[in-house]
């Protein structure tokens, strides 16, 4: 008898190593390839592969060079330090370029999908980079960082945004142009890992920390002094990557360094509110959860501000500028709608039609 075998399409899935975001809204696009009978293989550095690592420890790993991103103790001083490193930027964009196509020669890749990693492509393999942030706020320089950012979307075969086209939409004006499109984009609705579930209360607050150094250290250490001696059940997510998961008691509040998988999603939806920087990834999770939630944006980090302020605007979500958190801010949380579930039209599947395209 003769057994026909078809090997399985590989697809480099490679998020960036920038906080753990870009990591954890690849899972249900890695999820979505494994189901549709791709053979995903996975790159990044630093906590971001990390993270993928502990999630999908039976998939092929691959180490990239580092952009070595990290924040200024000053928010004001962000990008003055980060323009000071732009060329170790681009010196990683180049050498991803050539660990790109060593792990093609390894693997004979059928396509590469590239979170926000702008040197992750190969010009003869078809390539999707996605990004929420078609325009990158920079205050004054927003012109040119955004030119500079959809340069390098133009050499991808095509940008998939995680949102929806038409208003209302969560990333609003970065991820929507207001003129013609420049080039092909693909909506393909927000990312989460998260799922929701009907299941008792256990905690009032989820504080969960993310982002580089030296940020989510100072937040941490600015909430644990808020929280000291609170009556209210608190579970704590420090947003740590180590090797060992750890656990520990402080009065009312329950600490881990870092959670993943089932155990972080029934960390979310054990808990009333929601305690959060205001990335964009922690955005879609909240909404997908459809929880009420207080947003504190990293210091000069200007998407963060806007995204925070924008769902204050519109009285979804409260927030506040990362010196001025108090726990009693907490309470007005109730006043706010909270975010709702955008739903996307078509599947994840349905978008990876994108690879039998020639």
């Amino acid at each position: 008898m003769l057994f026909l075998f078809m090997a399985k399409k590989k697809i480099l899935v490679a998020p960036l190593n920038w906080g753990l975001g870009h990591a954890t809204r690849c899972i249900p696009i890695i999820n979505a390839l494994q189901e549709s009978g791709f053979e995903p293989i996975l790159a990044s550095d630093g906590d971001a592969l990390q993270l993928l690592r502990k999630e999908f420890p039976t998939l092929k790993t691959y180490v990239l060079p580092s952009y070595k991103i990290s924040y200024a103790k000053k928010g004001y001083f962000f990008k003055f330090k980060f323009l000071l490193r732009s060329y170790h930027v681009v010196k990683a964009i180049w050498a991803e370029q050539k660990a790109t196509l060593q792990i093609h020669k390894n693997e004979n890749l059928n396509g590469i999908i590239s979170d926000n990693r702008l040197g992750v492509r190969l010009s003869y393999v078809k390539s999707a980079f996605i990004t929420h942030q078609l325009n990158v706020l920079s205050g004054s320089t927003t012109f040119i960082t955004s030119w500079l950012h959809q340069h390098y979307i133009r050499k991808f075969d095509t940008c998939w945004i995680p949102d929806v086209e038409f208003s209302p939409s969560l990333s609003g004006k970065l991820g929507h142009f207001k003129k013609k499109r420049k080039f092909e984009i693909t909506y393909i609705g927000p990312l989460s890992r998260f799922s929701k579930k009907d299941i008792p209360l256990k905690y009032e607050y989820l504080f969960i920390l993310s982002g580089p150094e030296p940020q989510r250290g100072l937040l941490e250490k600015r909430l644990r002094e808020e929280i000291r001696g609170s009556e209210n059940k608190i579970l704590f997510i420090c947003g740590k990557m180590e090797e060992e998961q750890k656990r520990w008691q402080e009065d009312n509040v329950t600490f881990y360094n870092f959670l993943t998988g089932k155990a972080l999603e029934n960390a979310f939806n054990e808990s009333k509110f929601i305690i959060a920087r205001a990335g964009y990834t922690t955005i879609m999770d909240v909404a997908k959860l459809e929880k009420k939630a207080f947003f504190i944006p990293t210091p000069g980090q200007t998407e963060q501000e806007y995204l925070a302020k924008r769902l204050t605007r519109k009285n979804i979500a409260p927030s506040c500028r990362q010196h001025e958190f108090k726990l009693s801010l907490l309470k007005n949380l109730k006043d706010y709608n909270g975010l709702m579930e955008y739903k996307s039209f078509l599947p994840l599947s349905s978008f990876f039609n994108f690879f039998e395209r020639k």
